[in-house]
């Protein structure tokens, strides 16, 4: 081993407070605890960076189709050939004609805004994120008069399955006295929860053919939603439909929908590293000074061993393992609280709010309806690795001084 038993015996001695050296045991054990709460701290906060990064990624990319393939005017005509050559190109998993349009929403004295989109039944219902959050049965949703709402949509203007909802075109119907919005009662059919609040309060689907009429689209289509098996997937995609169109369709993709949104949370995802790295140094520093001035208060001891016969790298390997204890000790125990609290957030969320009476993670502000976290393990490696250095690179000031201390200085004034 590189460290001897005698070794090991001092420097863990020197750890244990005597009332004496009482004061450096308490910096000692700041030094831990300030390393232990930065490793748990930072441990969370990438958690949920990387929980809030991948449940809204699922999310959108659920909805929304990775790719866009609009015509060159506002409809897109012959899209069933064109998604179905679409459909064959590689890593696409499915093409879905879309109609969209945007509405206001009526039911019991109550309105909002919303976005209608027509799609086909099996093209909407077969989806994984419908399959595991639709609420109805899905037989109900055909014919020209059926829609699905998001269930915030519902409860805001008082709906449940088999009411009527009243939706308001903008573009209405013209007549002598000027332009009159168009209204139409739909039933609704079933209700949806994506966790996203956006989406759950805001969109209403219904069959591709009735959106057509609605909306004054016959035999056209507004876009064509790509799903790819991979969303890095999309320079390709792209470049492959374009050659397929000959150039003639509009792309648009998740990333250039996205990028201002993701990009933010990477921006803040790597300034809360660097600044709760922050923690980890000062609690490095705190191992530094608690070791310098062990060494300091330590000096005759280390001169008696000097003469007995220790050589300098006993010495500085007993201060070496006494300050990076503290540093592994410190990291250890940051890493399991760091790991559980990530793991059991939400429940940890939802216990406080029981006890305050407050939401402490508002839909509305956050996008989601949960608090998410994704542990990583290279993440958690990274974290680990890091706080171990820092520890190491403070101890070896202090042990080198130790290790260097003349004995006879020490003992002169002894």
């Amino acid at each position: 081993m590189i460290f001897g038993a005698f070794e090991r015996m001092v420097a863990f001695r020197y750890l244990r407070a005597r009332r004496k050296e009482g004061f450096i045991s308490v910096i000692a054990g700041f030094s831990l605890a300030g390393i232990g709460l930065g490793v748990a701290t930072l441990i969370v906060v990438m958690a949920v960076m990387n929980g809030f990064r991948h449940e809204l990624l699922g999310r959108i990319l659920g909805i929304n189709g990775h790719i866009g393939v609009y015509g060159a005017g506002p409809a897109l005509t012959g899209f069933d050939p064109l998604a179905e050559s679409i459909r064959r190109l590689p890593g696409v998993t499915k093409a879905i004609p879309t109609v969209e349009g945007q509405v206001f929403a009526t039911a019991g004295g109550g309105g909002t805004g919303a976005m209608v989109r027509g799609v086909r039944p099996n093209d909407l219902l077969t989806r994984q994120i419908f399959q595991k959050n639709y609420r109805g049965d899905p037989a109900e949703f055909r014919g020209d008069d059926a829609v699905i709402i998001g269930t915030r949509l519902a409860d805001k203007l008082g709906l449940r399955i088999g009411d009527t909802i009243s939706l308001m075109s903008p573009k209405g119907n013209v007549t002598a006295f000027g332009t009159v919005p168009r209204v139409r009662g739909y039933r609704v059919a079933g209700t949806f929860s994506v966790g996203m609040f956006e989406y759950d309060s805001g969109f209403v689907f219904m069959p591709i053919e009735a959106a057509q009429t609605y909306f004054r689209m016959p035999d056209s289509v507004t876009q064509i939603e790509v799903f790819l098996e991979n969303p890095d997937m999309v320079p390709d995609t792209r470049k492959a439909i374009l050659d397929l169109t000959g150039g003639e369709a509009r792309i648009y993709d998740w990333q250039q929908a996205n990028a201002s949104f993701f990009n933010a949370i990477q921006v803040e995802r790597n300034v809360m590293f660097l600044i709760l790295t922050l923690i980890i140094l000062v609690a490095a520093f705190n191992i530094i000074s608690s070791l310098i001035m062990l060494v300091k208060d330590k000096g005759r001891d280390i001169a008696i061993l000097r003469t007995m016969g220790a050589t300098r790298g006993m010495i500085l390997r007993i201060f070496f393992l006494s300050g990076a204890s503290i540093g592994v000790v410190g990291t250890v125990c940051g890493t399991l609280l760091g790991v559980w609290f990530a793991t059991h957030i939400e429940a940890i969320r939802q216990f406080i709010q029981s006890i305050i009476g407050r939401d402490l993670f508002a839909a509305e502000i956050y996008f989601l309806t949960q608090l998410p976290a994704r542990v990583e393990t290279g993440e958690v490696v990274t974290v680990v690795l890091m706080a171990l250095g820092l520890s190491f690179a403070a101890t070896i000031y202090p042990s080198w001084r130790a290790a260097n201390l003349d004995p006879v200085e020490a003992l002169r004034y002894e």
